[in-house]
């Protein structure tokens, strides 16, 4: 089944809620109110509501029905702001909550935290950091995991892959890599692939030494000892991993060789340099990044996005929310 297609079926009738904390953007606006319409889930909009309605009048786009918050007249701030700052422990007054929290992605993650709605979808016009940092600093990675990371989902005609991470770590210890690889291999089942892990490196099983070669065997043991029921191998390179003839040559024993679905690379250059490559080159359609590892779901759009990519970026948020 066509990926996007599955997703929606997943979370059909699940009256999930997102929050797009970009009310006044042309695409936000344009896809958040096809969502709706479709009712697939149901948005929800932050800022000032004559700015907002009269972004969506520019735009052509009818959001009559859509809810719209304002974060400077919200009959629950206080409260908001009480559970902020007992959620920083300290870190922050309640002077700074109130100004941080007048703050959409801020504002939007405590909606997270809260439960007041299933996820958040912001970065069309905020950088990367303005989205991670506040759900990094409220709603935190799971247990058992020290940070978040970024997937891409690689996708053309009937071949679905999962790359990571791709967005975030600069240069994983062995200990991050193993989450990474865990986390993934959670994260493609999601998106209807069976996953097999790769753990890639320069080396096949000990054919090159070195200090890098060194961390992604032991993240891959680490990886084991963390959950013994992914299906995962390494150090394995590019071509072990992918092509079975290959494979046959240089990890014959390998439960993964040969037929990898899901590839972790050993830090972000070379993640990030791969899946560009995956795209451009061999026409792969790259979905993501998808943030992984967070106790629940906060989506980081490109600046650079359009209407389909909020669209589907909301979908993956959605699915990732029954994940929780």
């Amino acid at each position: 089944m066509e990926l996007f297609e599955s997703l929606k079926q997943k979370i059909d009738g699940k009256n999930l809620r997102i929050v797009f904390p970009e009310a006044t953007d042309a695409r936000i606006l344009k896809a958040a109110a096809r969502l709706h319409q479709e009712k697939i889930l149901e948005p929800v909009f932050l800022g000032n509501p004559k700015q907002v309605q009269a972004a969506a009048q520019s735009a052509t786009v009818d959001i009559s029905d859509i809810t719209i918050l304002d974060p400077d007249n919200y009959s629950e701030f206080a409260q908001m702001v009480s559970a902020f700052v007992e959620r920083r422990h300290g870190k922050n007054t309640a002077e700074q909550a109130q100004q941080m929290l007048r703050d959409p992605n801020y504002f939007g993650t405590m909606l997270v935290y809260l439960d007041q709605v299933d996820g958040m979808v912001s970065g069309a016009i905020h950088p990367t950091g303005d989205t991670v940092r506040p759900a990094l600093q409220i709603i935190k990675v799971k247990p058992g995991l020290t940070r978040t990371s970024g997937a891409f989902i690689m996708q053309k005609d009937d071949q679905r892959y999962l790359f990571a991470d791709c967005a975030i770590n600069i240069n994983p210890s062995a200990q991050e890599l193993a989450e990474i690889a865990v986390t993934s291999a959670k994260t493609a089942q999601l998106f209807d692939i069976d996953s097999k892990v790769a753990m890639l490196s320069f080396s096949t099983k000990g054919s090159a030494k070195g200090d890098e070669v060194t961390k992604v065997a032991e993240a891959t043991k680490l990886a084991h000892e963390m959950d013994s029921e992914v299906v995962l191998d390494g150090e394995l390179q590019f071509d072990a991993a992918f092509v079975p003839t290959v494979a046959q040559q240089k990890a014959p024993d390998s439960q993964v060789a040969g037929q990898a679905t899901v590839f972790v690379f050993p830090e972000l250059q070379s993640g990030n340099i791969g899946y560009k490559i995956a795209q451009r080159f061999g026409g792969f359609e790259a979905i993501g990044p998808i943030l992984q590892g967070l106790n629940k779901p906060v989506s980081d759009l490109s600046r650079g996005c359009n209407e389909e990519d909020v669209y589907k970026l909301a979908l993956i948020t959605a699915a990732q929310a029954l994940q929780n």
